[in-house]
């Protein structure tokens, strides 16, 4: 046998080969779909993120770029940021989690001064119990959620508006990674109930390829022993979590559920009817991902053609083993799901939605 063809049977050289094949080719795709934004408006607006690594700084490069002048403040010094930069609006990000217990009180003093206030919910309906009084202090509010614009309307609102989240792009893309982040099949996120009872029904399927399951509580697992060898707990930084995705044949999505009491403070029992910002990451690198199905699912994608979906372990299973198979196919729908995200759903794309609102043209 020449060199030539010892080469060409190697299998850490075809693994080479498939990886650069792919990546020229999500490289077209994002050169038929380059970063572009509106106009910039003339616009002083002051952000507050969450803290949130991925959509805060998504939020902070697109505002850049939208609007004349940006101001970052921390949640515990709003209010004397507002002071010292006078901007003509804050947008607050979730006002959850990280805020101080004085967070409504400063977003009162700031719109004593005359500043529109603004707070953008991105973890509905899962803390209703919070936002049901949190909105009440702001000029406007905006949802990642469907279902929750007539829950705050229900409550007087009368500024209120779905805007889907969306991707930072510039940390969620194709890209090479080594060998310690390709697996068959990832999933990475907390070990909520319906995901152990999928996994605990996926275990057998699952031990026979090479999978990472990462996050918290996954000690839940009925069946943790079997897939103890592929978890790994606790937190995955964003940037890591992108090399897995960009590295994996195979991403698997499941939403959280919204039920209260199911690791949510969702005492209005909203349903979820909307997909998680993990829909739009996973495709953003150039990666199959096969995802259990919001109501707005159709909204944003196309099952079957750039995304595909499941209902059951059974089906989910099957689907794996299919595209596992057939790597032509789910190097289609990869690039597909990639070429949607990058045209519709990036921070640069969505955020005029919100700017409509509170900074209009003139």
């Amino acid at each position: 046998m020449t060199a030539k063809i010892r080469k060409a049977h190697n299998p850490e050289y075809l693994d080479g080969y498939h990886e650069g094949y792919r990546l020229g080719l999500c490289q077209a795709v994002q050169g038929l779909n380059p970063p572009k934004a509106e106009a910039c408006r003339p616009f002083k607006l002051m952000y507050v993120p969450q803290g949130f690594e991925a959509i805060d700084t998504g939020v902070k490069e697109a505002l850049q770029q939208l609007v004349s002048e940006l101001v970052v403040s921390t949640p515990e010094a709003m209010y004397e940021t507002a002071v010292r930069e006078r901007p003509e609006a804050v947008l607050v990000m979730n006002g959850l989690h990280v805020f101080p217990e004085n967070h409504l009180e400063q977003i009162a003093a700031i719109r004593g001064l005359g500043i529109t206030a603004a707070i953008w919910f991105v973890d509905d309906p899962y803390f209703t119990e919070d936002t049901a009084v949190i909105w009440r202090h702001y000029d406007h509010v905006f949802t990642h959620e469907l279902g929750a614009v007539e829950f705050y309307r229900s409550f007087g609102a009368a500024s209120v508006h779905y805007v889907p989240l969306c991707v930072n792009t510039g940390m969620f893309h194709p890209r090479r990674t080594g060998p310690q982040y390709k697996y068959d099949i990832v999933f990475i996120g907390n070990a909520f109930r319906n995901r152990t009872e999928l996994f605990d029904q996926l275990a057998p399927y699952l031990s026979t390829k090479k999978v990472l399951i990462a996050g918290g509580f996954w000690e839940r697992l009925g069946r943790y022993d079997q897939l103890a060898p592929f978890i790994r707990d606790g937190f995955i930084p964003p940037a890591e979590t992108a090399n897995y995705y960009s590295g994996a044949k195979l991403v698997i999505n499941i939403h959280r559920p919204w039920e209260n009491g199911q690791d949510n403070r969702n005492t209005h029992q909203l349903p979820s009817r909307s997909i998680n910002p993990r829909t739009y990451e996973i495709s953003a690198c150039g990666t199959m991902q096969l995802t259990d199905v919001r109501e707005d699912l159709g909204r944003f994608y196309s099952p079957g053609y750039d995304i595909e979906t499941f209902s059951s372990a059974e089906e989910l299973k099957r689907k794996m083993d299919y595209y596992l198979h057939h790597e032509e196919e789910r190097r289609q729908i990869a690039l597909r799901g990639l070429h949607t995200t990058l045209r519709n759903h990036t921070f640069t794309a969505r955020l005029p939605q919100l700017l409509d609102v509170i900074a209009p043209r003139k």
